[in-house]
Parts: C-alpha cells; sequence; structure tokens
C-alpha cells in the first residue's frame, strides 16, 4: 500500500507491506521505490518494509532548494519519526546507502545493509576534469555567440551528448543536487557507525567502485562485505539467487521478532 506525507515542503511518497520488524528501503539516484521491488519481496513475508521514492524521485516532488545528503538524511528522520518506526533495519542501494550511512552514524538502527552505496568521494581523473571545465566554457559561451533562448537549447544537447545519463536526464534543481551529493564525502563518519553493517557488492561496479567498498568495510567497525564476481552496480538484479541467500543469512535471527 503506498502512501504519501508532507515533509520539509516536499510530498514524500512510500509504500509499506509486511509485519514484523521494521525494515526501510532506499533506492539510488534516478530510481524509484520500484528499483527495490524484489528485495521487498524477500523481506515482506517476514518484516514490515518501508520503500521509499526519495524527493525527486517516483511520485515524490522535487525539492524546492538544493539539498545535499543531510536534507535528505533530515526528511529520513523526520520520517521515521512520523511513523512511530523504533531501530529500524536499513538498505541503501547507490545513492540511498549515502542517506543510510550518515542516518546510522547519528541514530539508532538496529542492523545497516549498503549495496553497491555510494558515500566516498570518487577520484577524479585528468580526463574528468577536462569535461568539467570544457562545459563550464561551453556554458559561458553560448548565450554570447547565440542569445539565451537558443543557448539553453544548445546545451541540453550537449549535456545528452558528453554528460552522465543521470545528469542530462535530470531537471535543473536535481542536476544541482546530483553536482552536490556526488562529492560529498561521508569516510568521516562511517566510524561512528555502531550497528551491525553488511556491504554486498560487485567487483565490476564502475558507479561505485569495490574499492569504495573495502574503504567502507575498514571505517564501518562491525562490518563484513560479501562480493559478488563479475556482477555490476545493480548486483541484486544480477545475481539475485546469491543476494537472497546472502540477506535472508544477516537477517536470520531478526525474522521472528516483533
Amino acid at each position: 500500500m503506498e502512501k504519501q506525507l508532507n515533509i520539509n515542503n516536499a510530498t514524500f511518497n512510500y509504500s509499506v507491506e509486511g509485519e514484523g520488524l521494521p525494515v526501510i528501503l532506499m533506492h539510488g539516484w534516478g530510481c524509484n521505490l520500484t528499483t527495490l521491488a524484489s528485495i521487498q519481496n524477500i523481506l515482506t513475508p517476514f518484516f514490515k518494509v518501508y520503500n521509499v521514492d526519495f524527493p525527486g524521485f517516483g511520485k515524490s516532488t522535487e525539492p524546492n532548494f538544493v539539498w545535499g545528503v543531510e536534507e535528505y538524511t533530515q526528511l529520513m528522520e523526520e520520517f521515521i519519526k512520523r511513523e512511530n518506526i523504533n531501530n529500524p533495519i536499513m538498505l541503501g542501494h547507490s545513492f540511498g546507502g549515502r542517506v543510510g550511512i550518515l542516518y546510522a552514524s547519528r541514530n539508532e538502527v538496529r542492523k545497516l545493509i549498503l549495496v553497491d552505496a555510494a558515500g566516498i568521494k570518487p577520484r577524479r581523473t585528468l580526463k574528468y576534469y577536462y569535461k568539467v571545465y570544457t562545459y563550464k566554457l561551453v556554458k559561458h559561451s553560448l548565450p554570447i555567440l547565440f542569445g539565451k533562448a537558443k543557448a539553453e537549447e544548445l546545451l541540453n544537447k550537449y549535456r545528452a551528448k558528453v554528460g552522465s545519463s543521470d545528469y542530462s536526464q535530470a531537471s535543473r534543481t536535481m542536476r544541482a543536487i546530483l553536482s552536490k551529493v556526488v562529492n560529498e564525502d561521508l569516510k568521516h563518519v562511517m566510524p561512528s557507525i555502531k550497528c551491525p553493517t553488511l556491504l554486498i557488492w560487485g567487483t565490476e561496479d564502475t558507479a561505485t567502485p569495490i574499492s569504495d567498498a573495502r574503504k567502507m568495510n575498514k571505517l564501518i567497525p562491525d562490518s563484513g562485505l560479501v562480493e559478488f564476481k563479475g556482477v555490476g552496480h545493480y548486483s541484486f538484479l544480477d545475481n539475485p539467487y546469491q543476494f537472497r541467500a546472502v540477506i535472508n543469512n544477516f537477517l536470520e535471527k531478526d525474522k521472528t521478532q516483533k
């Protein structure tokens, strides 16, 4: 069943299924609650599962200013408070992992599951800086050469050609949010995570490389890492049977508790 709340001037959409201890699922950038439907199906026979649409995705409205990980985490804190959820199990994929990391670093969490999670600022190559500064040059030059209206049309075509699909397909506000959150490094809060933490990763993940997982595993005190060989950024879809086995093993003792 899907529900909606108004939180921090945003319409926040989420679904609730099942009974038992609370589990909160948090999707990655450019996705929505349907992306984690297969994980929800694994968990609903044993848990009360909350599957969320972050603001700007799915049926939730966009933030009214440029949010960072802090604002998304504050939204989850308010949501959990309003729903009277205590000591949840949290699972975050990709961007959802960022929110899970920051939330668990300062709130009570029963267990944390990070799936191909973001949270470590990527190393920048010369190619990256070339693209960034070329884009800035193009952005400032086009209005001078073609006028404001035509410049916006040409800039959108340029973004689609050279930018990431996440960036080029987003609105102006969501592009600014993406630029902000990808440059936030959460390594400093990871040692403050006290709950048992499971990291599940594809070794061929190019969005959040396996090296990030190994760093997180060292920084989070009570953590363990499971690597899926030859699997990419969506390890739960690429290797569903092994993913189910790993999740069930990690949460086995929680299934019968209320």
